[in-house]
């Protein structure tokens, strides 16, 4: 079994490019999982990848490289044992360390497993935004990858992508770069593809690091349960737009250069549609990833920002959203299992 280790900090664009991945390796013939990893109670990356069919495992509420080792080992045996598949891919949460958690399955003694070179995911527009708010942090991240990918670059000039890539070849000149955007299935991406076949002939180097700690980050995440009929697309697409636009002037009265994650999906009769929102100076983008729906309607969210303190980011979040429900005429109950983890106080100064 060879595991697929998909890192990167928060927005970078990983389950794009995890999704991707595996479709690409399904047409290839290959027997594949995929283990989603989210620092919220309430999973997000699971739905929308397990709705393009592929076979998913979610594991919530902590990191996989620091408080969910044991929840890893028992998916990965469980997997194993139930599914067989040929190639499992990991994609940990924006503020876990990738190279710890390939050394934390190499610890536990599962036996005729391989690992492709380890993977850390760059937003080209965002890098130095990410190292100007938490730089010990994103520095580690791209100090332990193998294979760096500077990702998203039909959205910025040639210019940003070239300095993107020197600034991560001096803070790790033994990485392989890729320059790529996920969501184009082009001759760029095909040679990251190529080079997950090689083998990972690193490993991890230090102590153990509490990622959570390092990076600075509070989230809070949540469901709503949705109880008005007749959601058109259109409709849910405008007013996700609406909600990321008016999280995202809130989140900045706070902190004016914040970066991470604001991601929604809503869930209704007419299929499934994702919102994410990844920056102080990023706009909302919208997809809808899905055509055929169910009776089940749900607006679920995770939100993870740099230099929020978790209460207020819980304020903002339920602020917003139920202000935009009850504007839309949208009956709505809030889930019990809503919860924030992260920091709480911490220095805005």
């Amino acid at each position: 079994m060879k595991v697929i280790i998909i890192g990167g900090f928060l927005g970078s664009g990983k389950t794009t490019t995890l999704r991707n991945l595996g479709k690409h390796l399904i047409d290839k013939g290959h027997k594949i999982a995929i283990i989603v990893n989210e620092i919220g109670e309430i999973g997000i990356d699971g739905e929308t990848i397990s709705e393009s069919g592929l076979v998913t495992k979610e594991l919530t509420s902590g990191c996989i490289c620091c408080s969910l080792r044991i929840s890893m080992e028992y998916t990965l045996q469980t997997l194993e044992e139930e599914y067989n598949p040929d190639v499992v891919i990991i994609e940990p949460t924006g503020i876990a360390f990738p190279m710890q958690i390939k050394e934390h399955i190499e610890l536990m003694g599962l036996e005729d497993l391989t690992f492709a070179p380890v993977v850390s995911l760059v937003d080209a527009s965002r890098i130095n935004m990410e190292l100007d708010q938490i730089p010990v942090f994103i520095a580690n991240q791209i100090k332990e990858a193998e294979i760096v990918c500077i990702n998203k670059i039909d959205l910025v000039d040639p210019e940003t992508i070239a300095a993107a890539t020197r600034t991560v070849l001096q803070l790790n000149p033994d990485a392989i770069i890729v320059e790529f955007s996920a969501k184009k299935a082009d001759a760029r991406f095909q040679r990251f593809l190529d080079l997950l076949a090689g083998e990972s002939v690193t490993g991890h180097t230090g102590p153990d690091l509490n990622s959570i700690e390092m990076s600075g980050v509070g989230s809070y995440s949540g469901e709503y349960s949705l109880h008005t009929p007749g959601l058109h697309p259109d409709r849910v697409t405008s007013m996700l737009v609406h909600l990321l636009s008016d999280i995202k002037d809130k989140l900045q009265e706070v902190n004016p250069e914040f970066i991470g994650h604001v991601k929604m999906t809503l869930k209704f009769k007419e299929g499934l549609i994702k919102a994410n929102l990844t920056s102080a100076h990023g706009t909302p983008f919208v997809e809808i990833l899905d055509e055929a729906g169910d009776c089940e309607q749900h607006l679920r969210f995770l939100s993870a920002v740099t230099l929020v303190p978790r209460d207020i980011l819980t304020d903002i979040i339920d602020g917003s959203v139920q202000s935009v429900l009850k504007a839309e005429g949208i009956e709505y109950d809030k889930t019990p299992s809503s919860s924030g983890t992260g920091p709480i106080d911490l220095n805005l100064k």
